[in-house]
Protein backbone atom coordinates (compact mmCIF):
# COMPACT_ATOMS: atom_id res chain seq x y z
CA UNK A 1 0.00 0.00 0.00
CA UNK A 2 2.45 2.49 0.77
CA UNK A 3 6.38 2.20 -0.37
CA UNK A 4 9.24 4.54 0.23
CA UNK A 5 12.15 4.95 -2.03
CA UNK A 6 15.13 6.46 -1.07
CA UNK A 7 14.24 9.15 0.94
CA UNK A 8 16.53 11.69 1.47
CA UNK A 9 16.20 14.63 4.08
CA UNK A 10 18.42 17.17 5.39
CA UNK A 11 18.28 19.29 8.56
CA UNK A 12 20.34 22.63 9.03
CA UNK A 13 22.30 21.13 6.75
CA UNK A 14 23.53 17.88 8.33
CA UNK A 15 21.87 14.59 6.68
CA UNK A 16 19.14 13.37 9.09
CA UNK A 17 17.63 10.83 6.78
CA UNK A 18 19.46 8.72 4.34
CA UNK A 19 17.74 6.90 1.53
CA UNK A 20 15.16 5.59 3.03
CA UNK A 21 12.90 2.75 1.88
CA UNK A 22 9.95 1.16 3.60
CA UNK A 23 7.26 -0.99 2.49
CA UNK A 24 3.55 -1.34 4.00
CA UNK A 25 1.40 -3.56 3.11
CA UNK A 26 -2.83 -3.07 3.41
CA UNK A 27 -3.68 -4.37 6.42
CA UNK A 28 0.02 -4.41 8.09
CA UNK A 29 0.82 -2.37 10.94
CA UNK A 30 4.43 -1.21 11.39
CA UNK A 31 6.04 0.38 13.97
CA UNK A 32 9.06 3.12 13.61
CA UNK A 33 11.19 3.22 15.99
CA UNK A 34 14.18 5.02 17.43
CA UNK A 35 15.54 7.39 19.99
CA UNK A 36 14.89 11.08 20.06
CA UNK A 37 16.07 13.29 17.02
CA UNK A 38 16.49 10.33 14.67
CA UNK A 39 13.89 11.64 12.52
CA UNK A 40 10.80 9.43 12.92
CA UNK A 41 8.66 12.40 12.98
CA UNK A 42 10.23 14.03 10.01
CA UNK A 43 9.37 10.89 8.18
CA UNK A 44 5.91 10.76 9.13
CA UNK A 45 5.51 15.04 8.17
CA UNK A 46 6.80 13.59 4.61
CA UNK A 47 4.66 10.74 3.89
CA UNK A 48 1.58 12.95 4.90
CA UNK A 49 2.80 15.46 2.35
CA UNK A 50 3.56 18.52 5.46
CA UNK A 51 7.45 18.63 4.32
CA UNK A 52 9.09 17.53 1.05
CA UNK A 53 12.03 15.49 1.05
CA UNK A 54 15.50 16.64 -1.18
CA UNK A 55 15.24 13.38 -2.91
CA UNK A 56 13.22 10.02 -3.09
CA UNK A 57 9.65 9.54 -3.57
CA UNK A 58 6.51 8.50 -1.45
CA UNK A 59 4.16 5.88 -3.32
CA UNK A 60 0.81 5.05 -2.38
CA UNK A 61 -1.27 3.26 -3.66
CA UNK A 62 0.54 3.12 -6.83
CA UNK A 63 0.26 6.64 -7.03
CA UNK A 64 3.83 8.96 -6.78
CA UNK A 65 2.19 11.67 -4.34
CA UNK A 66 4.99 14.13 -5.41
CA UNK A 67 3.09 17.81 -5.44
CA UNK A 68 -0.12 16.07 -3.85
CA UNK A 69 -1.38 18.41 -0.84
CA UNK A 70 -1.90 16.55 2.51
CA UNK A 71 -5.72 16.64 2.32
CA UNK A 72 -5.79 14.56 -0.41
CA UNK A 73 -3.91 12.24 0.10
CA UNK A 74 -5.99 9.59 1.71
CA UNK A 75 -3.65 9.32 5.31
CA UNK A 76 -5.07 10.12 8.65
CA UNK A 77 -2.46 11.31 11.48
CA UNK A 78 -2.71 11.32 15.12
CA UNK A 79 -0.29 13.49 17.14
CA UNK A 80 0.71 13.21 21.18
CA UNK A 81 -0.94 16.41 21.20
CA UNK A 82 -4.64 15.44 21.09
CA UNK A 83 -5.74 18.96 19.87
CA UNK A 84 -9.38 18.43 20.69
CA UNK A 85 -11.49 21.21 20.72
CA UNK A 86 -11.99 21.90 24.51
CA UNK A 87 -15.56 24.01 23.64
CA UNK A 88 -16.95 20.78 21.89
CA UNK A 89 -18.09 17.65 22.90
CA UNK A 90 -17.34 14.25 22.16
CA UNK A 91 -19.44 13.78 19.30
CA UNK A 92 -18.63 17.40 17.77
CA UNK A 93 -14.93 16.55 18.07
CA UNK A 94 -15.75 13.35 16.29
CA UNK A 95 -17.85 14.81 13.67
CA UNK A 96 -15.45 18.34 12.80
CA UNK A 97 -13.75 16.57 10.22
CA UNK A 98 -16.04 15.38 8.39
CA UNK A 99 -18.67 18.44 8.50
CA UNK A 100 -15.28 20.08 6.82
CA UNK A 101 -15.74 17.61 4.23
CA UNK A 102 -19.53 18.21 3.45
CA UNK A 103 -20.64 14.83 4.27
CA UNK A 104 -24.59 14.82 4.16
CA UNK A 105 -25.66 15.15 8.32
CA UNK A 106 -27.40 11.58 8.38
CA UNK A 107 -23.64 10.29 7.37
CA UNK A 108 -21.79 12.53 9.63
CA UNK A 109 -24.41 10.99 12.41
CA UNK A 110 -24.12 7.18 10.93
CA UNK A 111 -20.48 7.69 11.17
CA UNK A 112 -19.72 9.37 14.63
CA UNK A 113 -21.60 6.74 16.66
CA UNK A 114 -20.52 3.87 14.79
CA UNK A 115 -16.62 4.90 15.42
CA UNK A 116 -17.48 5.60 18.92
CA UNK A 117 -19.28 2.08 19.38
CA UNK A 118 -15.81 1.17 17.80
CA UNK A 119 -13.61 2.87 20.12
CA UNK A 120 -15.90 1.86 23.40
CA UNK A 121 -17.41 5.78 24.22
CA UNK A 122 -20.98 5.28 22.76
CA UNK A 123 -22.13 6.18 26.13
CA UNK A 124 -20.15 9.26 26.24
CA UNK A 125 -21.14 10.81 22.66
CA UNK A 126 -22.91 14.15 25.05
CA UNK A 127 -19.73 13.87 27.06
CA UNK A 128 -17.92 17.66 27.47
CA UNK A 129 -14.19 16.20 26.35
CA UNK A 130 -12.74 18.31 29.21
CA UNK A 131 -14.66 15.69 31.77
CA UNK A 132 -12.84 12.70 30.32
CA UNK A 133 -9.62 10.68 31.60
CA UNK A 134 -6.39 10.37 29.74
CA UNK A 135 -7.24 7.41 28.56
CA UNK A 136 -10.60 8.50 27.10
CA UNK A 137 -9.68 11.73 25.27
CA UNK A 138 -7.21 9.83 23.73
CA UNK A 139 -9.92 7.54 21.97
CA UNK A 140 -11.79 10.77 21.16
CA UNK A 141 -8.28 11.41 19.28
CA UNK A 142 -8.66 8.19 17.43
CA UNK A 143 -12.17 7.78 17.04
CA UNK A 144 -11.57 11.41 15.27
CA UNK A 145 -9.04 10.33 12.89
CA UNK A 146 -11.15 6.65 12.24
CA UNK A 147 -14.01 8.50 11.16
CA UNK A 148 -13.00 10.52 7.49
CA UNK A 149 -12.01 6.51 6.61
CA UNK A 150 -8.28 7.06 6.04
CA UNK A 151 -6.77 4.64 3.71
CA UNK A 152 -3.58 5.12 6.41
CA UNK A 153 -3.57 5.67 9.64
CA UNK A 154 -0.24 7.63 11.10
CA UNK A 155 0.56 7.99 14.92
CA UNK A 156 3.19 10.13 16.12
CA UNK A 157 4.15 9.07 19.93
CA UNK A 158 0.57 9.20 20.24
CA UNK A 159 0.44 7.37 24.22
CA UNK A 160 3.64 9.40 25.21
CA UNK A 161 2.12 11.80 28.03
CA UNK A 162 0.23 8.91 29.80
CA UNK A 163 1.53 6.94 32.65
CA UNK A 164 2.87 3.52 31.83
CA UNK A 165 -0.09 1.21 32.86
CA UNK A 166 -2.71 3.13 30.98
CA UNK A 167 -0.16 3.22 28.08
CA UNK A 168 0.19 -0.54 28.46
CA UNK A 169 -3.44 -1.01 28.21
CA UNK A 170 -4.28 1.47 25.21
CA UNK A 171 -1.68 -0.28 22.95
CA UNK A 172 -3.40 -3.25 23.41
CA UNK A 173 -6.83 -2.01 22.59
CA UNK A 174 -5.42 0.14 19.71
CA UNK A 175 -4.17 -3.03 18.20
CA UNK A 176 -6.92 -4.33 18.70
CA UNK A 177 -9.10 -2.16 16.90
CA UNK A 178 -7.08 -1.65 13.92
CA UNK A 179 -6.36 -5.31 13.38
CA UNK A 180 -10.51 -5.57 13.61
CA UNK A 181 -11.15 -2.83 10.75
CA UNK A 182 -8.10 -4.12 8.81
CA UNK A 183 -6.56 -0.41 9.08
CA UNK A 184 -3.09 -0.06 7.75
CA UNK A 185 -0.96 1.98 10.01
CA UNK A 186 2.30 3.08 10.60
CA UNK A 187 3.02 3.84 14.41
CA UNK A 188 6.08 6.11 15.83
CA UNK A 189 7.54 5.69 18.82
CA UNK A 190 10.66 5.73 20.72
CA UNK A 191 9.49 2.68 23.17
CA UNK A 192 10.61 -0.81 22.42
CA UNK A 193 7.66 -2.05 24.71
CA UNK A 194 5.17 -0.58 22.71
CA UNK A 195 6.74 -0.73 19.04
CA UNK A 196 6.78 -4.97 20.00
CA UNK A 197 2.76 -4.46 21.04
CA UNK A 198 1.48 -2.77 18.51
CA UNK A 199 3.16 -3.81 15.36
CA UNK A 200 3.10 -6.23 12.98
CA UNK A 201 7.23 -5.57 11.78
CA UNK A 202 9.47 -3.07 13.73
CA UNK A 203 11.48 -1.01 11.34
CA UNK A 204 14.62 0.33 13.96
CA UNK A 205 15.94 3.98 12.52
CA UNK A 206 19.30 4.88 13.55
CA UNK A 207 21.73 7.51 12.06
CA UNK A 208 19.50 8.53 9.32
CA UNK A 209 19.28 4.93 8.69
CA UNK A 210 17.03 2.07 8.95
CA UNK A 211 19.64 -0.15 10.61
CA UNK A 212 16.87 -3.43 11.03
CA UNK A 213 13.10 -4.22 10.07
CA UNK A 214 11.90 -7.49 10.91
CA UNK A 215 9.22 -8.91 13.60
CA UNK A 216 9.27 -8.11 17.02
CA UNK A 217 10.34 -11.68 17.43
CA UNK A 218 13.25 -11.56 14.40
CA UNK A 219 14.42 -8.52 15.91
CA UNK A 220 14.71 -9.38 19.85
CA UNK A 221 16.06 -13.01 18.72
CA UNK A 222 18.22 -11.68 16.28
CA UNK A 223 19.95 -7.67 16.61
CA UNK A 224 21.61 -6.84 13.66
CA UNK A 225 24.40 -4.87 15.54
CA UNK A 226 25.16 -3.28 19.10
CA UNK A 227 22.97 -0.26 18.54
CA UNK A 228 20.06 -2.36 17.93
CA UNK A 229 20.62 -4.95 21.21
CA UNK A 230 21.30 -1.48 23.35
CA UNK A 231 18.70 -0.16 22.43
CA UNK A 232 16.35 -3.11 23.21
CA UNK A 233 17.73 -3.20 26.92
CA UNK A 234 20.75 -6.42 25.51
CA UNK A 235 23.65 -4.60 27.62
CA UNK A 236 26.31 -7.55 28.13
CA UNK A 237 27.90 -6.42 25.31
CA UNK A 238 31.81 -7.59 24.81
CA UNK A 239 34.28 -7.35 22.16
CA UNK A 240 35.10 -10.84 20.95
CA UNK A 241 37.43 -12.78 19.18
CA UNK A 242 36.92 -16.52 17.04
CA UNK A 243 39.51 -18.52 17.75
CA UNK A 244 40.54 -21.10 15.33
CA UNK A 245 39.19 -23.21 17.54
CA UNK A 246 36.03 -21.88 17.71
CA UNK A 247 36.42 -20.44 20.95
CA UNK A 248 35.42 -16.69 21.30
CA UNK A 249 37.97 -14.72 23.42
CA UNK A 250 35.98 -12.03 25.47
CA UNK A 251 37.20 -9.91 28.75
CA UNK A 252 34.45 -11.69 30.55
CA UNK A 253 35.88 -15.12 29.64
CA UNK A 254 36.28 -17.76 26.59
CA UNK A 255 33.42 -19.71 25.17
CA UNK A 256 31.67 -22.21 22.59
CA UNK A 257 30.42 -20.61 20.28
CA UNK A 258 27.43 -22.48 18.61
CA UNK A 259 27.24 -21.54 15.03
CA UNK A 260 29.10 -23.64 12.18
CA UNK A 261 29.28 -20.65 10.34
CA UNK A 262 30.94 -17.20 12.68
CA UNK A 263 30.24 -13.59 11.07
CA UNK A 264 32.98 -12.70 8.33
CA UNK A 265 36.11 -10.08 9.06
CA UNK A 266 34.18 -7.94 10.45
CA UNK A 267 34.71 -6.25 14.46
CA UNK A 268 32.57 -8.31 16.21
CA UNK A 269 30.52 -8.12 19.85
CA UNK A 270 29.68 -11.31 22.03
CA UNK A 271 26.01 -10.75 23.61
CA UNK A 272 25.26 -12.79 26.39
CA UNK A 273 21.88 -12.31 27.46
CA UNK A 274 20.68 -12.15 31.56
CA UNK A 275 18.42 -15.26 31.22
CA UNK A 276 21.85 -17.19 29.98
CA UNK A 277 23.38 -16.65 32.86
CA UNK A 278 23.14 -19.01 35.69
CA UNK A 279 24.82 -18.74 39.58
CA UNK A 280 26.60 -21.37 41.29
CA UNK A 281 29.77 -22.54 43.19
CA UNK A 282 31.93 -22.67 39.65
CA UNK A 283 32.26 -20.19 37.11
CA UNK A 284 33.06 -16.50 36.51
CA UNK A 285 33.86 -14.91 40.01
CA UNK A 286 31.88 -11.49 40.25
CA UNK A 287 31.05 -9.18 43.06
CA UNK A 288 26.98 -8.38 43.69
CA UNK A 289 27.21 -4.18 42.77
CA UNK A 290 23.16 -3.93 42.62
CA UNK A 291 20.36 -5.89 42.92
CA UNK A 292 16.56 -4.69 41.60
CA UNK A 293 13.00 -6.44 41.73
CA UNK A 294 11.71 -6.15 38.63
CA UNK A 295 8.93 -7.71 36.40
CA UNK A 296 8.86 -10.68 38.73
CA UNK A 297 12.60 -11.16 39.09
CA UNK A 298 15.97 -9.65 39.83
CA UNK A 299 17.89 -8.14 37.87
CA UNK A 300 21.72 -8.45 39.08
CA UNK A 301 24.46 -6.11 38.12
CA UNK A 302 27.95 -7.88 38.96
CA UNK A 303 31.59 -7.34 38.64
CA UNK A 304 34.40 -9.87 37.69
CA UNK A 305 37.54 -9.78 39.00
CA UNK A 306 38.65 -8.21 35.44
CA UNK A 307 36.48 -5.63 35.79
CA UNK A 308 33.94 -6.65 33.55
CA UNK A 309 29.97 -5.68 34.36
CA UNK A 310 27.67 -8.17 33.77
CA UNK A 311 23.63 -8.31 34.58
CA UNK A 312 21.78 -11.31 35.56
CA UNK A 313 18.45 -12.48 36.02
CA UNK A 314 17.26 -14.51 39.17
CA UNK A 315 14.69 -15.73 40.97
CA UNK A 316 16.09 -14.60 44.60
CA UNK A 317 17.47 -11.30 46.16
CA UNK A 318 21.61 -10.95 46.07
CA UNK A 319 22.96 -9.16 48.52
CA UNK A 320 25.17 -6.00 47.30
CA UNK A 321 29.00 -7.16 48.12
CA UNK A 322 28.29 -10.35 47.78
CA UNK A 323 30.80 -12.98 45.94
CA UNK A 324 29.21 -15.60 43.19
CA UNK A 325 30.23 -17.34 40.37
CA UNK A 326 28.64 -17.26 36.90
CA UNK A 327 28.23 -19.84 34.66
CA UNK A 328 27.42 -18.35 30.81
CA UNK A 329 25.22 -21.25 28.99
CA UNK A 330 25.73 -19.74 25.76
CA UNK A 331 26.82 -16.43 23.78
CA UNK A 332 25.61 -14.77 20.52
CA UNK A 333 27.99 -12.59 18.24
CA UNK A 334 26.47 -9.62 16.74
CA UNK A 335 28.82 -7.04 14.57
CA UNK A 336 29.68 -3.86 16.14
CA UNK A 337 27.29 -0.60 14.77
CA UNK A 338 29.98 1.64 13.67
CA UNK A 339 28.20 4.83 15.74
Amino acid sequence: MLELVNITKQYAGAPLLHDISLTIHAGEIVSLLGPSGSGKTTLLRIIAGLEQPERGEVIFEGRNLRGVPPHQRGMGLMFQDLALFPHKNVFENVAFGLRMQGIPRAEIRARVLETLELVGLASLAQRDVNNLSGGEQQRVALARALAPRPRLLMFDEPLGALDRLLREQLVTELRAILKRIGMTALYVTHDQDEAFVIADRVAILHATRIVQMGTPAEIYHAPANTFVAQFLGLTNLFPAQIRGDGQVVTELGEFRYASASPPGDIPLYALIRPERVRVGTTGIAARVEECVFRAGKYRVRAATERGAHVTIETEDALAIGAMIHLHVEGVELIQASGM
